[in-house]
């Protein structure tokens, strides 16, 4: 089934401010969320899917993409996947404990159990112009964090060395009543006993000494599509670190993959369109022939015409890169040029003298023979 646009799922337009795309969505958790409609699993899954399409208008990079590529530019960013405790936790803005508007609006305190991700991870992955033309399983090495398993990611002795933080009652927050000029309100700060995790370890694991993460070294297999560009950023949810004391309600960061394309030495990229320079001699151009080229795919057999001028291109249909959202496939250009030789024997010398001054030597273009420019914007309309 096919996603519906982020930008209708919010109600935005296409040029909407990053105030419009947040007031919107905030809207819309309002109408659907969860403690607003027990039980109402079409209310879950509008609520899902407004978040999701807020995930990523939210962010420059992903509505970057997304506007570029649709749904497959920012396949594996989390889009797609999200929880409850994803939502909650994410969007803590709107979503948060103390003095958040929703906390009012449905009772929801922050008392419960918050969830925490780990940092994200990121690399650069140098790939070859084949290898983004058809896609390619790659095989990386990564060193990241892992929750313990002496204590479970807790970072408590045996993993039950914790007891609430005396400070904030477990709360992770200290209230107190301010008075301003409109009356009493009530403020909440992160507690600082905890740093906001409303729990205090009394003994701390051996194995990690409190962290509760463990650093390993993994092989990870990324399938990176066909039709990715240099510069973009694919990401691979939960390939990330742990975060430090995570317990039971820590979730991996992301591993985030930048893309770099190695140079070809023959082909030569332009969007979905690779091109190619081929140099033929003067005979070849003259009386017709046939040669090999390289493509993406393999050397294919192509027909050079009689009376080929330097300049012309000829096009390879779908012999290109396949469009990332995978509905069109781009082709090669190959480019003729008449090679002219700058050393002569003597022999060779005479004869070209003997047909310097034949008719059928004699520049003599007509309409037919169109310019440079032309010939461009032809191939590229």
């Amino acid at each position: 089934m096919a996603k519906a646009d982020y930008y209708e799922v919010l109600g935005v337009g296409r040029n909407a401010s990053q105030e419009e795309i947040k007031k919107a969505y905030r809207q819309l958790a309002i109408k659907y969320h969860p403690d607003k409609n027990p039980d109402d699993k079409q209310a879950e899954d509008k609520f899902k899917e407004a978040a999701q399409a807020y995930e990523v208008l939210s962010n420059p990079d992903k509505r970057t993409r997304y506007d570029r590529y649709g749904h497959q530019g920012v396949e594996g960013a989390g889009q797609g996947n999200m929880n409850m405790d994803d939502i909650f936790s994410h969007f803590g803005d709107i979503f948060g404990g103390g003095g958040s508007p929703f906390s009012d609006i449905f009772g929801r305190s922050s008392g419960g159990q918050r969830v925490k991700k780990g940092t994200n991870l990121r690399i650069k992955l140098k790939l070859t112009l084949e290898e983004v033309a058809n896609g390619v399983e790659k095989k990386i090495k990564v060193k990241r964090a892992l929750a313990c398993d002496g204590c479970s990611g807790t970072g408590a002795k045996n993993g039950t060395a914790i007891e609430n933080c005396p400070s904030c009652s477990g709360t992770g927050q200290v209230r107190r009543v301010v008075n301003t000029m409109l009356g009493q309100m009530m403020s909440a700060s992160t507690c600082s006993s905890c740093g906001g995790e409303g729990k205090r370890i009394t003994s701390k694991c051996q194995s990690c000494n409190g962290d509760g993460t463990k650093t390993v070294e993994e092989v990870i297999s990324a399938n990176i599509p066909a039709g990715v560009e240099e510069g973009m950023q694919l990401a691979m949810g939960g390939k990330g670190n742990f975060p430090p004391r995570g317990g039971t309600s820590g979730v991996h960061g992301d591993l985030l993959i930048a893309v770099e394309e190695i140079e070809d030495g023959a082909l030569k990229r332009d969007g979905k369109n690779v091109h190619y320079d081929l140099y033929i001699s003067f005979p070849d151009a003259a009386l017709g022939t046939e040669l090999e080229v390289p493509t993406l795919n393999g050397k294919v057999k192509i027909k050079i015409d009689a009376g080929t001028q330097s300049g012309r291109i000829l096009r390879l249909k779908g012999k290109g890169i396949k469009d990332l959202n995978g509905y069109s496939l781009g082709d090669q250009l190959v480019h003729v040029h008449v090679w002219t030789p700058t050393e002569l024997t003597k022999e060779e010398k005479t004869k070209l003298e003997k047909l310097r001054s034949s008719p059928n030597f004699n520049p003599n273009p007509d309409r037919n023979e169109r310019s440079f420019f032309e010939r461009m914007k032809e191939f590229f309309q």
